[in-house]
């Protein structure tokens, strides 16, 4: 089974998504799941694992809901208030639902390490383990050094690095972000997502060529059986169609063995996400 572990779903607004700005305007409209159930078909990807673009249990919710009308929606990774001193209810809830499988909060929007280091935050991931769900890990480069920390709190912990924690590729810098990756990767409850590297680089002029040196990095750090394959639709389609990702993606794997590549396109994602 191929699996796509992270994409988006939205009904646009431009005030809950205010993120989306100028140039972006290919992502100022709704995105459901009969327009991705066609892009997965075309490309050969089997399912796919959907991840919150909101904070809100609003959506989390209705991420559920979508999961349990869509079969090809494989997981869900929500959003809960993981700072607040009811969030075991809040688990108690959600975590029922057998498509829950993990919990992202959007630290990159948060001031540089604090939140990391915020007591009642890290109570809160101290509660996943007990309901077997996964942390998505969002941040920029500059926060890697602070997720470090965060990570070595919680050894107990599943973790999963989206977009490769957001590498400057645009402006060709591969340091510190080299560095800090392959730290991160010495811990064994961290996995990590190819995903976002399209919109890591410049959108309308990326090659193959510029992306591979982060791959082949993580990849060396993380190892074949640690690394998994992500489309971040709708945002790639800023600098990209889906299956021009997807085939990306197939190349920058061509050298690893069939084994290999099945882990990387599906079934490291269906180990850790179950």
């Amino acid at each position: 089974m191929k699996l796509d572990a992270h994409q988006h779903f939205w009904r646009y607004n431009p005030v809950e998504f205010d993120w989306i700005g100028d140039g972006m305007e290919a992502l100022q409209r709704d995105f459901l799941p009969a327009e991705l159930q066609r892009e997965i078909g075309a490309a050969g990807i089997d399912g796919v694992v959907s991840v919150q673009a909101r904070q809100s249990l609003d959506e989390t919710e209705w991420l559920l809901e979508l999961a349990a009308t869509n079969d090809f929606i494989k997981g869900v990774v929500g959003w809960l208030p993981l700072a607040s001193p009811q969030v075991r209810r809040d688990l108690e809830n959600l975590a029922a639902n057998p498509k829950l499988k993990g919990v992202r909060h959007v630290l990159q929007g948060e001031v540089d390490g604090s939140w990391l280091y915020n007591p009642n935050f890290n109570a809160g991931i101290d509660a996943l383990k007990n309901f077997g769900l996964v942390y998505d890990l969002l941040v920029f480069e500059r926060q890697l050094p602070a997720a470090i920390k965060f990570v070595d709190r919680h050894p107990s912990q599943t973790f999963v690095l989206d977009h490769l924690g957001k590498p400057r590729i645009k402006e060709g810098h591969f340091e510190p972000w080299n560095k800090n990756v392959r730290a991160l990767a010495k811990r064994e409850n961290v996995w990590c997502k190819i995903s976002g590297l399209v919109t890591a680089a410049d959108w309308s002029a990326w090659t193959e060529a510029q992306l591979r040196p982060y791959f082949e990095t993580v990849l060396e750090a993380f190892g074949p059986g640690r690394v998994m394959f992500g489309s971040d639709w709708p945002v790639c389609c800023v600098a990209g169609q889906y299956s021009q990702w997807v085939d990306t993606a197939e190349r920058l794997a061509g050298k690893l063995s069939v084994f290999e590549q099945a882990q990387l396109l599906g079934e490291t994602a269906g180990k850790v996400y179950r």
